[in-house]
């Protein structure tokens, strides 16, 4: 059974700067993408970012809206994904859910962390 904590969230004035961690716990087989998710209320769950973990290359992929702000990064080792959000606007306030897939196409979500940024 796979399971997804995510920590980090909480309230910040604008211009500021959050950081989210992941931590997934059991079988890691076959893991192909770590990443993150955010819904804001009465809007659909959009892709933040990902970031690939089979091999050494760890290639990713962002949100034009997040692109230059927000970076992904993994440690392995501690089987933890983070994302350091930078230069935060109010317009990214939602809850943030980590996400894990499969090379066979299945999902698994953490239960998500509250960001709530001030204007």
């Amino acid at each position: 059974q796979v399971q997804l904590v995510e920590s980090g969230g909480g309230l910040v004035q604008a211009g500021g700067s959050l950081r989210l961690s992941c931590v997934i716990s059991g079988s890691t087989f076959g893991i192909n993408t770590m990443g993150w998710y955010r819904q804001a209320p009465g809007k659909q769950r959009d892709l933040v970012a990902f970031i690939s973990v089979s091999g050494s290359g760890g290639s990713t992929h962002y949100a034009d809206s997040v692109k230059g702000r927000f970076a992904i990064s993994r440690d392995n080792a501690k089987n933890t994904v983070y994302l350091q959000m930078n230069t935060l606007k109010p317009e990214d306030t939602a809850v943030y859910y980590c996400n894990l897939q499969t090379f066979s196409g299945r999902n698994y979500w953490g239960q998500g962390t509250q960001v709530t940024v001030s204007s």
